[in-house]
């Protein structure tokens, strides 16, 4: 290209050979001294590989061309899309001699063929923290030089000064590096869809994960020497006491990101490595549901309809932490909503704010527990009572009361299936013929992650998971199994969660049963035989019905047997 004389590579040559310059080559001294610039050197690189070069300055991506590659194989690779045309994606790269990565990335998306064409790594930069955030947050500031300013100098943010913590904590300063990187944690969490962010002293790393669809992915985590900062800060930003590290503590943070208002519900848990946090992210899009995007079949959508349209009587969710039940009981609190009648909640914590409801926050260190709210509150007059969980025989007794004098009242309990509930409440101690009374139908329920709909294809089950599900080779042929193979928007073929759900309908055949102190198991016969669905049974319909897979089911069903 003419651009370098013999004199200027001998220069080179010799200060790379004097070892003056650790780690760096001949061309990395020819363009430290100026003699030739990157988009040189790139355009070289195009000429002897054959490959076009491209200006990526004032280029605008279309968000067709950003939505074909996810963000982590963009940050995996160092390279952007840069047009999509016909099933074809045109990507820049800076080193056209790697041709792993172009086999790699071949294997990777799921698109009709790959052009590449050859710019600088500082405009491929430029582009990926433009467009697919988290090395840089919106302001332009990028994450590993904000690390970097943080650990380079002390640690000094205004609060973060030494084991005792001294006042002025409210002039931290809303730009400080530190700041930016904690809020960028919790920014890539929500727009990566995920529920609850964990943060985790390990004994020589902090660890960040990202649960999503219920299961957890570590994502890349801050230098361990940060611990200490970013759970201060976090404490700050939740309103706990950063002075106290011995005992749990629980706060509420209140961001925007990308002009939404998110909440989060943090605790804090000290641990032998420090105290780890768990922020819940609250997801108000899921309030609107209605019964049938929670995942009900056509049979148990209208049994349960049925049930929760009763004047009075006790309606209850069971099933273990993290299976949905608060979601659930939001949606039938939305859909009986109406002017003419009056819903009160007792819940701890209220983790979402319903309009036209009363809802009273559990406050045990000023005397306001459940059983304390749950007495004011029917001196209010309700329609609609419900309860965030029925935990000891005072509330449970109350509760029943409510619902035998007229009241619908709404609660959850953790038990494994819907039968065991009656069992629970009366090792609670409630006499069985007021549970047989008051009780109008039980409902147990698991979250399944759901097939993503733009990357399925037919599956045929394997044989141990056809046992499993006890289904036969014609209901396969009669169903619609599915599968996703992974895409962009979903994660490893899944996208969002559906339930599976166990309706057990309380007639007086198993009022019956109730009062006779029957043991549960010959109550879940009795409802299988009068037609209940187990959780197995309807998680089989709804892969037969290409809602989810039968490992999905068989792992959240694992001791349901019939």
């Amino acid at each position: 290209m003419g651009l370098v004389t013999e004199d200027d590579v001998q220069i080179a040559r010799a200060e790379v050979e004097s070892g003056e310059f650790e780690d760096q080559g001949i061309i990395d001294r020819l363009i430290a001294a100026q003699v030739v610039a990157p988009a040189h050197l790139t355009q070289a690189k195009a000429i002897q590989f054959g490959v076009e070069t491209i200006d990526l300055d004032g280029v605008t991506l279309e968000d067709e061309t950003v939505q074909q590659v996810p963000r982590h194989i963009v940050k995996q690779n160092n390279i952007i899309p840069v047009f999509f045309s016909e099933g074809v994606l045109t990507i820049a790269v800076s080193d056209p001699s790697d041709l792993d990565l172009m086999d790699r990335l071949n294997h990777q998306l799921k698109v009709d063929g790959i052009e590449y064409r050859v710019a600088t790594q500082e405009q491929i930069d430029a582009l990926v923290n433009q467009y697919y955030g988290g090395a840089e947050m919106e302001d332009g500031t990028n994450i590993g030089a904000m690390i970097q300013d943080i650990t380079e100098g002390e640690i000094d943010l205004g609060f973060v000064k030494d084991e005792t913590f001294g006042e002025g904590v409210e002039e931290v300063e809303a730009d400080a590096p530190l700041i930016k990187l904690v809020n960028s944690i919790i920014s890539d969490a929500f727009r990566g869809r995920a529920s609850d962010i964990h943060i985790e002293p390990m004994e020589k790393v902090l660890r960040v994960r990202y649960r999503i669809d219920g299961c957890l992915e570590e994502v890349s985590s801050p230098p361990k020497k940060l611990q200490n900062a970013i759970i201060s800060r976090l404490k700050i930003q939740s309103g706990m006491s950063i002075a106290e590290r011995r005992i749990p503590q629980d706060g509420r943070i209140q961001l925007e990101v990308s002009g939404k208002p998110i909440d989060l519900r943090v605790n804090s848990l000290p641990t032998t490595q420090g105290e780890s946090i768990v922020m819940r992210i609250l997801d108000k899009s899921g309030l609107s549901l209605g019964l049938s995007e929670l995942g009900f079949m056509a049979d148990d959508q209208a049994s349960f309809e049925r049930m929760i349209g009763l004047p009075d009587g006790i309606l209850l969710v069971t099933g273990p932490t993290g299976s949905g039940k608060t979601t659930t009981l939001y949606s039938c609190l939305n859909y009986i909503n109406r002017p003419d009648k009056k819903i009160i909640t007792v819940e701890d914590p209220v983790e979402y704010v319903l309009a036209g409801i009363n809802q009273v926050q559990v406050n045990v260190a000023a005397g306001l527990t459940f059983a304390a709210a749950l007495r004011a509150m029917l001196r209010q007059a309700p329609n609609v009572v419900m309860l965030g969980e029925i935990r000891d025989e005072e509330t449970a007794t109350i509760a029943i009361n409510a619902a035998l004098t007229g009241h619908l009242v709404f609660s959850t309990l953790h038990t494994n299936d819907a039968p065991s509930a009656v069992s629970r409440l009366i090792d609670i101690g409630i006499k069985p013929f007021l549970v047989a009374s008051a009780a109008r139908g039980i409902m147990a329920q698991r979250l399944v992650r759901a097939i993503c709909k733009k990357c399925n294809e037919p599956y045929q089950p394997t044989d141990r998971e056809m046992r499993a599900l006890n289904i036969t080779q014609d209901q396969i042929n009669g169903g619609d199994s599915r599968k996703g193979v992974g895409c962009k928007d979903c994660t490893n073929g899944y996208r969002g969660r559906k339930g599976i759900f166990e309706v057990f309908v309380i007639d007086d055949n198993i009022r019956k049963l109730i009062f006779e102190k029957v043991s549960n198991t010959v109550l879940r016969a009795r409802a299988l035989e009068m037609g209940m669905n187990s959780l197995r049974d309807d998680g089989t319909r709804k892969v037969l019905a290409a809602v989810t897979t039968p490992e999905e089911v068989i792992e959240a069903t694992v001791a349901d047997e019939h």
